[in-house]
């Protein structure tokens, strides 16, 4: 049995897990990674995408988020989320709202940063919609 350590993830809307976990996939900007307890301190941002968390007993469950940071040290992780649902609350028409809205957004760009940063959103968005939501 793998080790466990204490793992959060907070939205501004509320605490949606304060829990002993094994291990926690985030999606960083940087790429996915695996925490674990005792891992070295990282503070790292993150796409949309979603955590996968793997409880002391072995359940996972799924979040989707959509931007935040994280706060790892050697006896914790806190996942401090812009927004943040359980997997199996999210809908179609959610993920159709944020794509529409990051399309205007880059429709509306006047700028080679701004453009960069919705093209980069949008495409996140994309991937997390195909990822996610069954066809």
């Amino acid at each position: 049995m793998a080790q466990s350590f204490k793992f959060e993830l907070v939205s501004p809307e509320r605490l949606l897990v304060s829990a002993q976990a094994e291990a926690v996939v985030i999606p960083a900007t940087e790429g996915e990674m695996t925490v674990m307890a005792n891992h070295a301190p990282v503070m790292t941002t993150i796409k949309p995408g979603v955590v996968a968390v793997t409880l002391s007993g072995g359940k996972v469950d799924r979040y989707v988020v959509f931007g935040g940071f994280a706060d790892i040290l050697p006896e914790g992780c806190t996942l401090l989320a812009e927004s943040a649902i359980h997997v199996d609350e999210i809908d179609r028409a959610d993920i159709a709202r944020r794509i529409k809205a990051a399309q205007e957004d880059l429709n509306d760009s006047v700028d080679h940063h701004a453009r960069t940063k919705a093209e980069e959103y949008l495409g996140q968005l994309t991937t997390l919609q195909g990822a996610i939501l069954p066809a």
